[in-house]
């Protein structure tokens, strides 16, 4: 590759991906120099690539003394030069709704999409990293990420964290104000951030993309007020709203209760995307009908947590019928299999909802969640188990309700070691492992090099799905079965 201008080569790029033109050239020039120094107008560079040519201009900003080395700082500077091919927010509103009205809202998504992608506000060469594999079992096949993508906690930046100044603006990461703002030590840069506003009944709301995406256009639609998240009767109508505004996505919501919920409770929000999940293609194992509410077709899905699917033409049926189960369970009790809807005035019931378009009917998607706890069972009864925490101790979100796996990062390396020690090529493996590596070498006769991989993954699937199980409240066997009709028996199921 030639040798040209580093920041001549920047300019070009930022031309090519925007709105700018050849006549503002030297305007771009003095941004560029006024982020990373005018040391930086001779340097040269062999890179093409718009995002390239970015890392090449922060490593120059260090080294002209204008960007500190922990990621926090390179991430703000990097998102300040990527604002230059994103238009401000009312720009980037009004070009969408203009091809939206203009009868092409799939358009009008996918240029949001490609926007959020091209500036890198969604961090695709992070994303690349996660480790990605099915894995086949009773319930289909559900779907493994090993989380590389986010940044580990450095040092320096803890300890520069500690010494920033206290703020509460942003009020947390959802929140509308996180639009354009600058990011600090601890707290993501968003220069490059925009968010679509569009309206649901009398509230407004926000469209924009996960950053950290976990499945095809991953996207996330938020309150713009900042309040706690709350299942209730407006979920169900916002969901079924949401799914006939963008054409294509699936939208659901984290449960409302610590434990069953989310990472973040603290603002109503639900995540949504372009992505079929194995809990989709699960079909109904038992059917149900509920009294008052013929025209909808309901059942039991056959699925490792407790759903019940509903699916019908009527919105406001929908919604009513959704409604009357999130009522009913918020206060069912069964002593037979340890449900409790409170305990000493503490909640433990609530609904994870899934809300999708399916061969042109409405489809909700209703997970039955118990946030217990026991002495038996200290992070939660109906929680993974303590002997599958060694692949999942962290909750059970949105994400992997659906049958996604979203794994921690020391399982890149602690699965290596797994692998070698079930071939007799190390002897020590994590202690949490140990009882797990035993029992598939037990039950692999076959194993060898060539195969070992594969029968490591397909056992991580097995523990998987006996994570969902954990979590499931009415469990796979007959009595919890009976248990689950029993509670669809007691809100009109006939």
């Amino acid at each position: 590759m030639a040798e040209q201008k580093l920041v001549a080569a920047f300019v070009k790029q930022v031309i090519e991906n925007s709105d700018f033109q050849a006549e503002d050239q030297i305007y771009l020039r003095n941004y560029v120099l006024r982020l990373v120094g005018d040391e930086t107008l001779d340097a040269t560079t062999t890179q093409t690539e718009l995002l390239d040519l970015k890392d090449e201009l922060i490593k120059q900003a260090q080294q002209n003394g204008r960007c500190g080395q922990t990621h926090d700082e390179k991430d703000i500077l990097g998102a300040q030069l990527m604002e230059l091919i994103v238009p401000r927010p009312s720009l980037v509103n009004q070009n969408f709704w203009q091809t939206y009205q203009n009868d092409d809202p799939q358009k009008a998504i996918t240029d949001f999409y490609t926007l959020s992608r091209r500036s890198d506000y969604i961090k695709t060469r992070a994303i690349a990293k996660n480790i990605y594999f099915p894995a086949k079992t009773d319930y289909g096949d559900l779907e493994i990420t090993i989380n590389l993508s986010k940044p580990e906690k450095d040092p320096k930046q803890i300890a520069l964290a500690k010494k920033q100044k206290s703020t509460d603006y942003p009020l947390c990461q959802l929140c509308l104000e996180n639009e354009g703002y600058l990011g600090r030590i601890g707290y993501p840069a968003r220069s490059n951030h925009r968010v679509i506003r569009f309206n649901i009944g009398d509230e407004q709301w926000g469209f924009q993309y996960s950053p950290y995406a976990y499945f095809g256009e991953h996207c996330i639609f938020l309150d713009t007020k900042h309040h706690e998240m709350q299942i209730d009767q407006d979920t169900f109508t916002r969901l079924l709203t949401i799914i006939e505004k963008f054409p294509g996505y699936f939208v659901g919501s984290n449960a409302d209760l610590p434990i069953v919920g989310g990472s973040i409770l603290t603002h109503e929000h639900y995540q949504g995307g372009r992505h079929v999940f194995a809990m989709e293609e699960a079909p109904i194992e038992t059917p149900l009908e509920f009294s008052g509410f013929e025209d909808i077709t309901a059942g039991i899905v056959k699925w490792p947590m407790s759903v019940i699917r509903l699916r019908g033409d009527s919105k406001a049926q929908l919604t009513q019928l959704a409604t009357k189960i999130l009522k009913k369970w918020r206060n069912y009790s069964d002593e037979s299999v340890n449900v409790r809807a409170e305990t000493n005035g503490e909640p433990h019931h609530t609904i994870t909802p899934i809300a999708r378009l399916r061969d042109g009917q409405l489809e909700l998607d209703l997970v039955l969640r118990d946030n217990q706890t026991s002495k038996q069972y200290p992070d939660g009864i109906f929680h993974p188990h303590p002997d599958v925490q060694h692949i999942k101790q962290e909750n059970i979100g949105l994400i992997e309700v659906m049958g996604l796996a979203i794994l921690p990062p020391r399982l890149k390396q602690e699965l290596k070691e797994v692998a070698k020690y079930l071939l007799g090529q190390q002897n020590e493996i994590a202690d949490y492992h140990l009882p797990w590596a035993q029992q598939i070498k037990k039950d692999h006769a076959d194993l060898n090099v060539e195969n070992v991989d594969d029968i490591v993954q397909k056992e991580v699937g097995k523990v998987f799905a006996r994570v969902l199980e954990d979590a499931g409240v009415f469990k796979r066997e007959e009595k919890g079965q009976a248990a689950f009709k029993r509670f669809a028996r007691s809100v009109g199921a006939k």
